[in-house]
């Protein structure tokens, strides 16, 4: 189970990324997603019935949600059912937001901006198109949807130079989430040893973050 806000919901992940965060905590999703057997969507419906009264809607996480090719289809089929969805997302497939927001099957949108532009090739084996997270916050920025955009605060991967850069990149938006990292999940082992923000630190970072947008939260401290 998970909440988002005001809502308390399911949680499913899918399988697949395209990016390979080294500091991601669901690293078999990531890199060995068929090693994981599909829950049957008939299951899963039942499943979700049992909890009506109880659950708000559903979080589709993962993994990477957006690059699965079935994602509309079972989003169709939960607002069917009259729930709400939370999608989690590092907003790298701007065409299938836009879809989405199309045809209204996301109600809340997390999207992931894990460190500033300049470094994202840093969280993958191959060149990111981070023209395509840009595009996807433009697009987030006019929608009329509940949003927040989240960075994980890694001390090696997030300083005050990176929260500038990312601040300029999410000038004007509702809701930025500093979240602390939780470095024992850590996909690659060298990043389990790595430190951590102290409270503090984290606030003063949540402090020059909201220079440049609406709201700032900090999370897991």
């Amino acid at each position: 189970m998970l909440d988002f806000p005001g809502r308390v919901a399911s949680l499913v992940f899918t399988g697949g990324c395209n990016l390979t965060c080294p500091f991601c905590h669901n690293a078999g999703l990531v890199l060995d997603p068929d090693s994981y057997p599909d829950y049957p969507l008939d299951e899963l419906l039942a499943d979700l019935k049992k909890r009506e009264g109880f659950i708000d809607g559903v979080v589709v996480s993962g993994g990477e949600p957006t690059i699965d090719t079935g994602l509309p289809a079972f989003l169709s089929v939960l607002k069917e059912k009259g729930l709400q969805v939370k999608l989690d997302s590092n907003g790298l497939a701007p065409a299938v937001i836009s879809s989405l927001l199309e045809q209204q099957l996301v109600d809340y949108y997390a999207i992931d901006i894990k460190t500033s532009l300049s470094r994202y090739n840093e969280l993958h084996t191959q060149p990111v198109r981070t023209e395509a997270l840009v595009e996807t916050v433009q697009i987030l920025k006019q929608a009329d949807v509940e949003v927040e955009f989240r960075t994980t605060c890694i001390p090696h991967l997030v300083t005050e130079t990176e929260i500038d850069e990312m601040g300029e990149l999410l000038q004007g938006v509702p809701l930025w989430v500093l979240q602390q990292f939780v470095p024992m999940h850590a996909m690659v082992e060298e990043w389990q040893n790595f430190d951590i923000y102290q409270p503090q630190q984290l606030y003063m970072l949540a402090e020059q973050a909201g220079k440049y947008v609406d709201q700032v939260q900090v999370r897991g401290i």
